[in-house]
Protein backbone atom coordinates (compact mmCIF):
# COMPACT_ATOMS: atom_id res chain seq x y z
CA UNK A 1 0.00 0.00 0.00
CA UNK A 2 1.27 3.58 -0.71
CA UNK A 3 2.11 5.47 2.19
CA UNK A 4 0.34 8.84 1.94
CA UNK A 5 2.14 11.74 1.67
CA UNK A 6 2.07 14.08 4.99
CA UNK A 7 1.02 10.58 7.38
CA UNK A 8 4.50 10.37 9.19
CA UNK A 9 4.32 14.42 9.98
CA UNK A 10 0.38 14.34 10.95
CA UNK A 11 0.04 11.13 13.30
CA UNK A 12 2.85 10.14 14.78
CA UNK A 13 2.46 13.54 16.54
CA UNK A 14 0.85 12.24 20.42
CA UNK A 15 -1.79 13.46 21.43
CA UNK A 16 -2.13 13.77 25.06
CA UNK A 17 -5.65 13.45 25.93
CA UNK A 18 -6.81 12.40 29.68
CA UNK A 19 -4.81 9.94 31.73
CA UNK A 20 -4.45 8.95 35.54
CA UNK A 21 -2.87 9.96 37.98
CA UNK A 22 -1.35 7.23 39.68
CA UNK A 23 0.25 4.19 37.71
CA UNK A 24 -1.49 1.02 39.93
CA UNK A 25 -0.25 -2.30 39.96
CA UNK A 26 1.74 -3.87 37.18
CA UNK A 27 -0.34 -5.84 34.42
CA UNK A 28 0.29 -9.06 34.37
CA UNK A 29 2.71 -10.10 32.10
CA UNK A 30 1.99 -11.93 28.54
CA UNK A 31 2.35 -15.54 28.38
CA UNK A 32 2.99 -16.94 25.03
CA UNK A 33 1.04 -20.23 24.23
CA UNK A 34 3.51 -22.15 21.45
CA UNK A 35 4.41 -25.94 20.99
CA UNK A 36 8.02 -26.72 21.62
CA UNK A 37 10.64 -25.37 19.10
CA UNK A 38 8.27 -23.20 17.49
CA UNK A 39 9.47 -19.23 17.99
CA UNK A 40 8.97 -17.05 20.01
CA UNK A 41 7.56 -13.79 18.30
CA UNK A 42 10.09 -10.60 18.06
CA UNK A 43 8.34 -7.43 20.75
CA UNK A 44 9.54 -3.95 19.89
CA UNK A 45 11.11 -2.33 23.12
CA UNK A 46 8.47 0.33 22.96
CA UNK A 47 5.36 -1.83 23.03
CA UNK A 48 5.86 -4.70 25.87
CA UNK A 49 3.08 -7.21 26.21
CA UNK A 50 0.69 -7.65 28.76
CA UNK A 51 -2.55 -9.22 28.98
CA UNK A 52 -3.90 -5.70 29.77
CA UNK A 53 -2.69 -4.39 26.63
CA UNK A 54 -3.94 -7.63 24.54
CA UNK A 55 -8.17 -7.05 25.35
CA UNK A 56 -7.60 -3.73 25.06
CA UNK A 57 -6.45 -4.09 21.42
CA UNK A 58 -8.69 -6.76 21.06
CA UNK A 59 -11.54 -4.32 21.43
CA UNK A 60 -10.08 -1.70 19.28
CA UNK A 61 -9.98 -4.16 16.64
CA UNK A 62 -13.55 -5.12 16.74
CA UNK A 63 -14.94 -1.37 17.16
CA UNK A 64 -16.25 0.79 14.27
CA UNK A 65 -15.31 3.72 16.26
CA UNK A 66 -12.25 3.09 15.00
CA UNK A 67 -14.09 4.24 11.56
CA UNK A 68 -13.91 7.95 10.97
CA UNK A 69 -17.99 7.70 9.99
CA UNK A 70 -18.10 4.59 12.76
CA UNK A 71 -19.47 2.24 10.26
CA UNK A 72 -15.96 -0.16 9.89
CA UNK A 73 -13.15 -1.77 12.01
CA UNK A 74 -10.26 -3.84 11.35
CA UNK A 75 -12.24 -6.65 11.78
CA UNK A 76 -14.41 -5.63 9.11
CA UNK A 77 -11.85 -6.84 6.55
CA UNK A 78 -9.75 -8.66 8.45
CA UNK A 79 -12.83 -11.85 9.50
CA UNK A 80 -11.60 -14.98 12.24
CA UNK A 81 -13.99 -17.05 10.21
CA UNK A 82 -11.15 -16.12 7.10
CA UNK A 83 -7.93 -16.55 9.20
CA UNK A 84 -8.19 -12.67 9.54
CA UNK A 85 -8.58 -12.17 5.48
CA UNK A 86 -12.14 -11.48 4.09
CA UNK A 87 -13.84 -13.39 0.74
CA UNK A 88 -13.59 -10.79 -1.49
CA UNK A 89 -11.22 -9.82 -4.16
CA UNK A 90 -10.40 -6.32 -2.59
CA UNK A 91 -11.47 -4.31 -0.11
CA UNK A 92 -14.00 -1.65 0.91
CA UNK A 93 -13.36 1.22 2.59
CA UNK A 94 -15.61 2.52 5.52
CA UNK A 95 -16.68 5.43 2.73
CA UNK A 96 -17.28 2.75 0.00
CA UNK A 97 -13.98 3.05 -2.15
CA UNK A 98 -12.42 -0.18 -3.24
CA UNK A 99 -9.39 -0.81 -2.38
CA UNK A 100 -7.34 -1.93 -5.10
CA UNK A 101 -5.76 -4.88 -3.36
CA UNK A 102 -7.08 -8.34 -1.05
CA UNK A 103 -6.69 -8.46 2.44
CA UNK A 104 -4.40 -10.27 3.97
CA UNK A 105 -4.27 -12.86 6.24
CA UNK A 106 -3.17 -11.98 9.64
CA UNK A 107 -2.62 -15.45 10.57
CA UNK A 108 0.70 -15.59 12.62
CA UNK A 109 1.60 -11.49 11.76
CA UNK A 110 3.68 -11.34 14.21
CA UNK A 111 6.53 -13.09 12.55
CA UNK A 112 6.33 -10.87 9.07
CA UNK A 113 9.47 -9.03 8.23
CA UNK A 114 7.85 -6.41 6.49
CA UNK A 115 3.95 -5.88 6.67
CA UNK A 116 1.65 -5.54 3.29
CA UNK A 117 1.98 -6.71 0.05
CA UNK A 118 4.93 -4.83 -1.04
CA UNK A 119 6.78 -2.64 1.49
CA UNK A 120 10.19 -2.96 2.53
CA UNK A 121 10.01 0.04 5.44
CA UNK A 122 6.80 -0.95 6.63
CA UNK A 123 8.40 -3.54 9.88
CA UNK A 124 6.02 -3.09 12.58
CA UNK A 125 2.37 -3.80 13.28
CA UNK A 126 2.63 -0.35 14.96
CA UNK A 127 3.42 1.00 11.88
CA UNK A 128 0.89 -0.49 9.66
CA UNK A 129 -2.01 0.13 11.68
CA UNK A 130 -1.49 3.82 10.73
CA UNK A 131 -2.10 2.97 7.26
CA UNK A 132 -5.46 2.28 7.35
CA UNK A 133 -6.24 4.23 10.01
CA UNK A 134 -5.04 7.62 8.64
CA UNK A 135 -4.27 6.52 4.75
CA UNK A 136 -6.33 8.57 2.02
CA UNK A 137 -5.23 6.48 -1.23
CA UNK A 138 -7.66 4.25 -0.80
CA UNK A 139 -10.20 5.60 1.95
CA UNK A 140 -10.20 2.61 4.62
CA UNK A 141 -11.09 3.36 7.96
CA UNK A 142 -11.27 6.73 6.91
CA UNK A 143 -9.64 9.10 10.18
CA UNK A 144 -7.15 11.70 8.29
CA UNK A 145 -7.03 14.85 10.06
CA UNK A 146 -9.37 13.36 13.01
CA UNK A 147 -7.04 12.09 15.32
CA UNK A 148 -8.38 14.80 18.37
CA UNK A 149 -12.02 13.57 17.43
CA UNK A 150 -10.65 9.81 17.52
CA UNK A 151 -8.94 10.38 20.97
CA UNK A 152 -11.90 12.01 22.01
CA UNK A 153 -14.41 9.06 21.10
CA UNK A 154 -12.73 6.47 23.69
CA UNK A 155 -11.92 9.19 26.09
CA UNK A 156 -15.81 9.76 26.56
CA UNK A 157 -15.80 6.16 27.70
CA UNK A 158 -15.56 5.14 31.32
CA UNK A 159 -14.94 1.59 30.34
CA UNK A 160 -12.32 2.47 27.74
CA UNK A 161 -10.58 5.24 30.42
CA UNK A 162 -9.94 2.48 32.97
CA UNK A 163 -8.76 -0.35 30.12
CA UNK A 164 -5.96 1.98 29.05
CA UNK A 165 -5.22 3.08 32.74
CA UNK A 166 -4.54 -0.98 33.33
CA UNK A 167 -2.60 -1.58 30.15
CA UNK A 168 -0.52 1.33 29.70
CA UNK A 169 0.79 2.32 33.61
CA UNK A 170 3.67 3.44 32.75
CA UNK A 171 2.18 5.99 30.53
CA UNK A 172 -0.59 6.73 33.29
CA UNK A 173 -3.30 5.58 31.04
CA UNK A 174 -2.98 8.59 28.39
CA UNK A 175 -5.08 7.69 25.32
CA UNK A 176 -3.47 8.68 21.92
CA UNK A 177 -2.97 7.74 19.14
CA UNK A 178 0.47 5.76 19.62
CA UNK A 179 -1.50 4.13 22.31
CA UNK A 180 -4.10 3.21 20.25
CA UNK A 181 -2.39 1.74 17.59
CA UNK A 182 0.14 -0.09 20.10
CA UNK A 183 -2.66 -1.80 22.16
CA UNK A 184 -3.77 -3.25 18.39
CA UNK A 185 -0.25 -4.46 17.30
CA UNK A 186 0.23 -6.40 20.82
CA UNK A 187 -3.56 -7.82 19.74
CA UNK A 188 -2.48 -8.66 16.14
CA UNK A 189 0.92 -10.20 17.69
CA UNK A 190 -1.52 -13.03 19.65
CA UNK A 191 -2.94 -14.09 16.44
CA UNK A 192 -0.69 -17.26 16.18
CA UNK A 193 -1.68 -20.71 13.97
CA UNK A 194 0.18 -23.35 15.88
CA UNK A 195 -2.81 -25.87 16.01
CA UNK A 196 -2.92 -27.20 12.76
CA UNK A 197 -2.76 -30.91 11.66
CA UNK A 198 0.52 -30.19 10.03
CA UNK A 199 1.69 -28.38 13.43
CA UNK A 200 0.65 -31.56 15.42
CA UNK A 201 3.05 -33.48 12.68
CA UNK A 202 5.88 -31.65 12.86
CA UNK A 203 6.56 -29.87 16.28
CA UNK A 204 4.01 -31.99 18.19
CA UNK A 205 5.63 -35.17 16.87
CA UNK A 206 2.45 -37.00 15.89
CA UNK A 207 3.13 -39.25 12.54
CA UNK A 208 -0.34 -39.78 12.74
CA UNK A 209 -1.94 -36.17 12.57
CA UNK A 210 -0.95 -36.40 8.41
CA UNK A 211 -3.01 -38.85 6.51
CA UNK A 212 -0.25 -40.67 3.81
CA UNK A 213 -1.81 -38.35 0.98
CA UNK A 214 -1.19 -35.24 2.61
CA UNK A 215 2.27 -36.26 3.48
CA UNK A 216 2.55 -37.10 -0.28
CA UNK A 217 1.61 -33.46 -0.83
CA UNK A 218 4.04 -32.09 1.86
CA UNK A 219 6.74 -34.18 0.08
CA UNK A 220 5.67 -32.55 -3.44
CA UNK A 221 5.66 -28.99 -1.83
CA UNK A 222 9.11 -29.66 -0.83
CA UNK A 223 10.32 -30.92 -3.52
CA UNK A 224 13.06 -29.18 -6.56
CA UNK A 225 10.39 -30.44 -9.05
CA UNK A 226 7.59 -28.05 -8.14
CA UNK A 227 9.76 -25.28 -6.15
CA UNK A 228 7.28 -23.91 -3.91
CA UNK A 229 9.55 -24.06 -0.63
CA UNK A 230 11.90 -21.02 -2.17
CA UNK A 231 9.08 -18.86 -1.61
CA UNK A 232 7.40 -20.59 1.25
CA UNK A 233 9.75 -22.29 2.99
CA UNK A 234 9.93 -21.37 6.65
CA UNK A 235 8.23 -21.96 9.71
CA UNK A 236 5.51 -19.88 8.72
CA UNK A 237 5.32 -20.99 5.10
CA UNK A 238 5.92 -17.42 3.53
CA UNK A 239 8.77 -15.69 2.09
CA UNK A 240 10.29 -13.94 4.85
CA UNK A 241 10.17 -14.09 8.38
CA UNK A 242 11.30 -12.53 12.03
CA UNK A 243 11.05 -13.77 15.26
CA UNK A 244 13.34 -13.58 18.72
CA UNK A 245 15.83 -15.35 17.69
CA UNK A 246 16.82 -14.11 14.07
CA UNK A 247 19.86 -12.25 14.06
CA UNK A 248 19.50 -10.85 10.62
CA UNK A 249 15.85 -10.05 8.84
CA UNK A 250 15.63 -10.91 5.12
CA UNK A 251 13.32 -8.22 3.07
CA UNK A 252 11.81 -10.90 -0.13
CA UNK A 253 9.54 -10.11 -2.92
CA UNK A 254 8.77 -12.39 -5.92
CA UNK A 255 7.55 -11.69 -9.60
CA UNK A 256 5.18 -15.09 -10.21
CA UNK A 257 4.32 -14.04 -13.44
CA UNK A 258 0.53 -13.15 -12.91
CA UNK A 259 0.76 -10.68 -15.55
CA UNK A 260 2.92 -9.34 -18.44
CA UNK A 261 0.67 -6.63 -20.71
CA UNK A 262 3.27 -5.52 -23.30
CA UNK A 263 5.35 -8.47 -23.21
CA UNK A 264 8.18 -6.47 -20.74
CA UNK A 265 6.87 -7.24 -17.67
CA UNK A 266 4.34 -4.49 -17.23
CA UNK A 267 2.10 -5.20 -14.66
CA UNK A 268 -1.35 -3.10 -14.04
CA UNK A 269 -0.74 0.70 -13.37
CA UNK A 270 -2.56 0.72 -10.40
CA UNK A 271 -0.25 -1.87 -8.45
CA UNK A 272 3.31 -2.77 -9.83
CA UNK A 273 4.57 -3.58 -6.32
CA UNK A 274 8.02 -2.67 -4.73
CA UNK A 275 8.37 -1.09 -8.66
CA UNK A 276 5.84 1.50 -7.23
CA UNK A 277 8.62 2.45 -4.35
CA UNK A 278 11.93 1.67 -6.02
CA UNK A 279 10.92 2.78 -9.74
CA UNK A 280 13.36 0.29 -10.96
CA UNK A 281 12.30 -2.14 -14.52
CA UNK A 282 13.31 -5.18 -12.37
CA UNK A 283 10.87 -5.04 -9.76
CA UNK A 284 7.82 -4.68 -11.49
CA UNK A 285 5.21 -7.23 -10.33
CA UNK A 286 7.58 -8.39 -7.26
CA UNK A 287 5.26 -8.83 -4.36
CA UNK A 288 5.61 -10.83 -1.35
CA UNK A 289 4.93 -13.92 -0.30
CA UNK A 290 2.34 -14.15 2.04
CA UNK A 291 2.13 -17.23 4.49
CA UNK A 292 0.24 -20.29 3.07
CA UNK A 293 -1.04 -20.95 7.03
CA UNK A 294 -4.56 -21.40 6.67
CA UNK A 295 -4.63 -20.68 3.23
CA UNK A 296 -7.86 -22.78 2.22
CA UNK A 297 -10.15 -20.03 4.54
CA UNK A 298 -8.32 -17.12 2.51
CA UNK A 299 -9.63 -17.33 -0.86
CA UNK A 300 -9.40 -15.38 -3.19
CA UNK A 301 -5.92 -14.95 -4.15
CA UNK A 302 -2.85 -13.35 -4.98
CA UNK A 303 -1.90 -9.41 -4.34
CA UNK A 304 -5.63 -8.64 -5.93
CA UNK A 305 -7.82 -11.14 -5.64
CA UNK A 306 -7.72 -12.33 -8.91
CA UNK A 307 -7.20 -15.96 -8.73
CA UNK A 308 -10.48 -17.40 -7.43
CA UNK A 309 -9.43 -21.00 -6.15
CA UNK A 310 -6.78 -22.66 -5.12
CA UNK A 311 -6.77 -24.94 -7.80
CA UNK A 312 -6.44 -21.90 -10.23
CA UNK A 313 -3.17 -20.93 -7.87
CA UNK A 314 -2.01 -24.40 -8.95
CA UNK A 315 -2.66 -24.29 -12.49
CA UNK A 316 -1.22 -20.94 -12.81
CA UNK A 317 2.16 -22.25 -11.54
CA UNK A 318 1.86 -25.65 -13.27
CA UNK A 319 2.09 -23.18 -16.37
CA UNK A 320 4.84 -21.41 -15.48
CA UNK A 321 2.70 -18.09 -15.06
CA UNK A 322 -0.62 -17.10 -16.11
CA UNK A 323 -1.78 -16.47 -19.74
CA UNK A 324 -5.04 -13.38 -20.29
CA UNK A 325 -6.44 -13.95 -23.88
CA UNK A 326 -8.11 -10.66 -23.92
CA UNK A 327 -9.36 -7.62 -21.52
CA UNK A 328 -7.31 -4.92 -20.49
CA UNK A 329 -4.75 -7.26 -18.83
CA UNK A 330 -4.25 -9.38 -21.69
CA UNK A 331 -0.81 -10.88 -21.59
CA UNK A 332 1.43 -13.74 -20.97
CA UNK A 333 2.57 -14.00 -17.55
CA UNK A 334 4.80 -17.35 -18.60
CA UNK A 335 7.21 -14.81 -20.59
CA UNK A 336 7.59 -11.83 -18.27
CA UNK A 337 11.29 -11.00 -18.25
CA UNK A 338 11.40 -10.22 -14.40
CA UNK A 339 9.50 -13.71 -13.38
CA UNK A 340 10.75 -15.78 -9.91
CA UNK A 341 13.24 -17.75 -11.53
CA UNK A 342 11.21 -20.68 -9.29
CA UNK A 343 8.16 -19.92 -11.36
CA UNK A 344 8.63 -22.69 -14.18
CA UNK A 345 6.50 -24.62 -14.62
CA UNK A 346 5.99 -28.54 -13.83
CA UNK A 347 3.60 -31.08 -14.65
CA UNK A 348 1.45 -32.61 -12.22
CA UNK A 349 -0.64 -35.71 -12.04
CA UNK A 350 -4.51 -35.85 -10.92
CA UNK A 351 -3.24 -37.75 -7.32
CA UNK A 352 -0.53 -35.93 -7.31
CA UNK A 353 -2.24 -32.12 -7.37
CA UNK A 354 -5.07 -33.99 -4.60
CA UNK A 355 -2.04 -34.65 -2.76
CA UNK A 356 -1.01 -31.36 -2.38
CA UNK A 357 -4.58 -29.72 -2.11
CA UNK A 358 -4.47 -32.22 0.81
CA UNK A 359 -1.13 -31.13 2.60
CA UNK A 360 -2.38 -27.33 2.35
CA UNK A 361 -5.48 -27.87 4.15
CA UNK A 362 -3.63 -29.67 6.54
CA UNK A 363 -2.27 -26.10 7.41
CA UNK A 364 -5.85 -25.10 8.62
CA UNK A 365 -6.00 -24.41 12.43
CA UNK A 366 -9.89 -24.82 12.77
CA UNK A 367 -8.71 -23.80 16.79
CA UNK A 368 -7.34 -20.40 15.77
CA UNK A 369 -10.44 -19.51 13.72
CA UNK A 370 -13.03 -20.55 16.02
CA UNK A 371 -10.66 -19.09 19.06
CA UNK A 372 -12.71 -16.97 22.00
CA UNK A 373 -9.20 -15.17 22.61
CA UNK A 374 -9.64 -13.73 19.46
CA UNK A 375 -12.94 -12.98 19.06
CA UNK A 376 -15.07 -10.27 19.08
CA UNK A 377 -15.60 -9.12 22.39
CA UNK A 378 -19.02 -6.74 21.42
CA UNK A 379 -20.61 -9.93 19.42
CA UNK A 380 -24.18 -10.99 21.24
CA UNK A 381 -24.32 -14.55 22.31
CA UNK A 382 -27.71 -16.55 21.40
Amino acid sequence: MRFPVGLSLRVFVMLVAGGCDDEGAAPAAYIWDLPAGFPVPRVPVDNPMNEAKVELGRRLFYDERLSGNQTQACASCHIQAHAFAEPLAVSRGSTGEAHFRNAMSLTNVAFNATQTWSSAVLVHLEQQALIPMFGETPVELGLANREAELVLRFLADDDYVQRFREAFPEDAGRIGVDTIVKAIAAFERTLLSTRSAYDDFWYRKAPEALTAQQIAGFELFFSERLECFHCHGDFNFQSASTHSNTTFDEVVFHNNGLYNLDGNGAYPARDQGIYDVTHKDGDRGRFKAPTLRNIVLTAPYMHDGSLATLDDVIDMYVAGGRLIMEGPNAGDGRTNPNKSQFVRGFTLSADERAALLAFLSALTDDAFVTDPRHADPFATKE
